[in-house]
């Protein structure tokens, strides 16, 4: 029989339907990349997160397998063009937690310029303070998004209620504008933006984008959001322009590293500086995990491996 190993929590949905399909599944979303080093030589498809690395010597051991489903966006983790150079499909399902990512950011924000998130831990503390949680209102303001994929065209829809002024940077697109989202250069976002928020992969050229050069060059001080990778923002350059004013604030869905348990000294100073700091709002990567979206991207990953 065919199989296929699952190595995340899925919803039962997935596990339904390949079963459906014939597929004998082996399901283990806490497996390590040795076991799956060690297990997918007798594997003929194989479904991802964010937890295993798709590496050569993965590749090398998987002499059955025929697809590889990524459920979510980003395929960094995978050496796609050494799969496909084996004939390995390889897919990813970025439409499917789209939407929620969408919401979390905007909701994000919301949160952190209405002072939501500071005033509600004042009050825990018994402090009742009105005067220094005062909001400060998204309408009019300019918001940059840069990425306009799957996930910045969501942001853009949910945005558009807020009487926001919406431009778009896409190094790889064109002609996407629209009467509400106007197509810019990056250095019109760095001119007029407001707000930032990044929706991009993870790889050479996004790594470290934004570092101390990126956020001095703005004509203003921002709001930035990051819901996309942890690694496309150097952590220390943010909390500099954090102390300096050259960011107003900051929304984070993503961490470079998100091991809490793996920090060095200097990583948990920073863990614990943003955590802690009134103009932040943090969550532990959990934009693109809703209910909905899990039932989504597994819908697409079928779709598009046509299994």
């Amino acid at each position: 029989m065919k199989q296929v190993l699952i190595t995340a929590k899925v919803n039962p949905y997935l596990i339904n339907e390949l079963e459906s399909k014939g597929y004998a599944v082996s399901y283990q979303p806490a497996i390590t990349y040795q076991e799956v080093l060690e297990q997918v030589k007798d594997i003929e498809g194989l479904i991802v997160t964010t937890r295993i690395k798709v590496d050569k010597a993965v590749l090398d051991n998987a002499t059955k397998l025929k697809w590889i489903g990524r459920l979510g966006s980003g395929m960094e983790l995978i050496d796609v063009k050494y799969a496909e150079s084996k004939g390995i499909k390889c897919v990813s399902s970025p439409e499917g937690n789209a939407d929620t990512v969408g919401e979390q950011v905007v909701g994000m924000l919301v949160c952190l310029m209405h002072n939501i998130l500071k005033s509600n831990l004042e009050l825990r503390e018994g402090i009742w303070e009105r005067e220094g949680n005062r909001a400060w209102e998204l309408g009019g303001r300019t918001v940059g998004i840069i990425g306009y994929g799957n996930t910045g065209g969501a942001v853009a829809k949910r945005l558009r209620g807020f009487g926001v002024n919406i431009i778009a940077y896409d190094k790889y697109k064109t002609n996407y504008g629209t009467s509400e989202v106007k197509e810019v250069s990056l250095q019109d976002i760095f001119e007029q933006a407001e707000i930032v928020t990044t929706h991009l992969p993870l790889n050479d050229e996004t790594f470290h984008m934004v570092n101390e050069q990126f956020l001095r060059s703005f004509a203003q001080p921002i709001y930035y959001i990051n819901a996309s990778r942890g690694k496309v923002v150097d952590t220390p350059a943010l909390v500099a322009a954090l102390d300096n004013g050259l960011v107003k604030g900051a929304c984070l869905d993503v961490l470079e590293n998100e091991k809490l348990s793996s920090y060095t000294a200097a990583e948990q100073e920073m863990f614990t500086r943003l955590l802690t700091a009134p103009n932040i709002v943090m969550t532990p990567h959990i934009a693109g995990y809703s209910h909905e979206a899990t039932i989504k991207m597994a819908q697409i990953v079928l779709q598009k491996l046509d299994i």
